[in-house]
């Protein structure tokens, strides 16, 4: 591995007039990588040696934060939906994500597989059911009557709200505002490159752009980490069900560690080969359990029926219910909605880099709709039938889901159970689970190394590996502290600095795109041209 000071980059042009960086003098930035890795290793050893004192100093932490930067998550989600709509529908919609004759590199059908894989997919099968159960049981913000037919439509509401507009508007902010100064720009991959508007061209190599580096590192580490415990708890659970393995953090644990193994492989392989082929697998295979939900699930009328609904509301109600700050039920908000802002918040910098790496050629408006709209329209149809047929089953008394609620990585097992073919509808979510897992932290290593590589888009294996290990390790002590909970902390300590970077960007960008020329956008083509007229 040869690690070099930085250096001038010479920036060349493609076939396309993509501007394409000379790689071969970059090297790790051991400053953005060391800060990272010492953080992480630290927390991991404190995890380890000190547990009970990390899950109190965490927890005092979390307090603090939800309290006094509750309102800043609240406020920034619906900023960036409100920017993410002002983008699409301006002149700036126009503008290429690198210059005016670039091309795709993915079909449609896969990019929009691999940002569904990386941002979305293990979530909707840890809390398909347990979500919109525990809304319909326990409706937020006292919207309804406990288990009545409303609190199905305010249950579904505030899951869609969860998964839909506002956070995928942060993944686009975050990525549109990275390719736009990657491919158009010719500038480095990384999130310092953002605040060229700002620090000047050479912003990544600048203390502050460095530093904006290493926070998004850190940042995409707990983000990540929260979803790989997610995912070895649920893992757990299914292993569980199929082959009575014993149900407890330490064999959630194990399980992390032979996972990690596994997306280690798949990262050093390349991120194409790779992520390209479980992303269309696990596409395919969610597709299929949705089917099966929506088919042998029961009660289709009336989930179809309750679904659409809902998803009509939602999005009328999308802005006010964005800047609801829950005064009066600030425990509900913190354990939910703050919750999911900030684990948005710190996978933004992973699924914004890898969104951005995936989507050169593409029209702003294009990338807009394709990362908020396209996702947020699957989690639509996801959570009205996966989670409507969780309510149905737990009201006629098929399935106790409420009772399980307590250890939500068993809810899905606990609907499959009482439906047909238990045991095979298990296993295929057990492999989506799985598929997932190594697909998304197969993104987030190679996203994390980098950052750590000054934007090369080729990083060293070894970081990829020590930095994929790390993730694991912070899951495997996230776990070991406090489970569930101690997991949606990390999520939430790790964003809060970010959240400001994410603001930043959101800033440069428009900075930027206000000196693109107003006739910047995809060539005209021939027939399109107006006809001249002699005078």
């Amino acid at each position: 591995m040869s690690i070099k000071e930085p250096e001038h980059v010479e920036v060349r042009t493609g076939q396309d007039s993509t501007p394409v960086r000379d790689e071969s003098s970059l090297g790790v930035d051991m400053l953005v990588f060391g800060v990272a890795a010492v953080l992480a290793v630290g927390f991991v050893l404190v995890g380890a040696v000190w547990p009970e004192e990390l899950a109190e100093r965490t927890s005092t932490a979390l307090t603090w934060v939800t309290n006094s930067f509750g309102w800043l998550f609240v406020l920034t989600s619906a900023a960036f939906v409100l920017f993410s709509a002002y983008l699409a529908l301006t002149r700036y919609g126009n503008i290429k994500l690198g210059p005016d004759d670039s091309v795709p590199e993915f079909s449609t059908f896969s990019w929009v597989s691999m940002m569904f894989a990386a941002g979305l997919g293990a979530g909707l099968l840890f809390y398909g059911i347990a979500e919109p159960v525990s809304h319909w049981s326990a409706p937020p913000h006292g919207l309804a009557e406990p288990r009545s037919e409303e609190a199905s439509l305010v249950a579904l509401r505030y899951t869609y709200f969860h998964w839909g507009f506002n956070g995928w508007a942060m993944y686009a902010v975050m990525g549109g505002a990275m390719a736009y100064f990657s491919f158009r720009r010719g500038l480095p991959t990384l999130v310092s490159a953002t605040f060229t508007p700002l620090l000047g061209p050479n912003a990544s190599e600048k203390p502050l752009g460095r530093l904006v580096d290493a926070l998004a590192i850190v940042a995409t580490l707990f983000g990540t980490a929260t979803a790989l415990g997610l995912n070895g708890l649920q893992l757990n659970s299914g292993l569980e069900y199929l082959l009575d393995v014993p149900k407890s953090n330490g064999v959630a644990v194990l399980i992390i560690v032979v996972v990690t193994t596994l997306f280690l492989v798949s990262a050093t392989s390349g991120v194409e080969k790779g992520i390209n082929f479980l992303a269309n697998l696990g596409m395919f295979a969610t597709i299929g359990l949705f089917l099966f939900f929506l088919v042998v699930g029961g009660s289709t009328v009336l989930v179809v029926s309750n679904g659409i609904e809902s998803i009509g509301t939602y999005i009328i109600q999308v802005l006010p219910m964005s800047l609801q700050t829950g005064v009066g039920d600030e425990q509900w908000m913190a354990g939910w909605t703050i919750f999911y802002w900030a684990w948005w918040v710190s996978w933004a910098p992973f699924v914004g880099m890898f969104v951005a790496r995936i989507s050169r050629g593409r029209t702003i408006r294009e990338f807009v709709l394709g990362v908020v709209a396209a996702p947020t329209g699957f989690g639509f149809l996801w959570f009205a039938i996966v989670g409507g047929t969780g309510i149905e089953l737990q009201r006629s008394g098929k399935a106790d889901i409420v009772g399980a609620l307590a250890t939500p990585e068993l809810s899905l097992f606990t609907a499959l159970d009482v439906l047909p073919l238990p045991l095979l509808s298990s296993a295929l979510c057990v492999v989506l689970i799985a598929l997932f897992f190594i697909s998304g932290a197969d993104a987030a290593s190679v996203v994390m190394a980098t950052m750590a590589s000054r934007g090369s888009l080729r990083p060293p294996r070894v970081v990829v590996v020590v930095l994929g290990v790390l993730m694991g390790g912070i899951a495997c002590a996230m776990l070991l502290v406090g489970g569930l909970t101690a997991l949606q902390q990390a999520a939430v300590l790790g964003s809060v600095p970010f959240t400001v970077v994410l603001i930043g960007v959101a800033y440069c960008w428009i900075k930027a795109l206000r000196e693109e020329p107003r006739t910047s956008g995809p060539p005209v083509r021939e027939a399109e041209r107006p006809e001249v007229v002699d005078a």
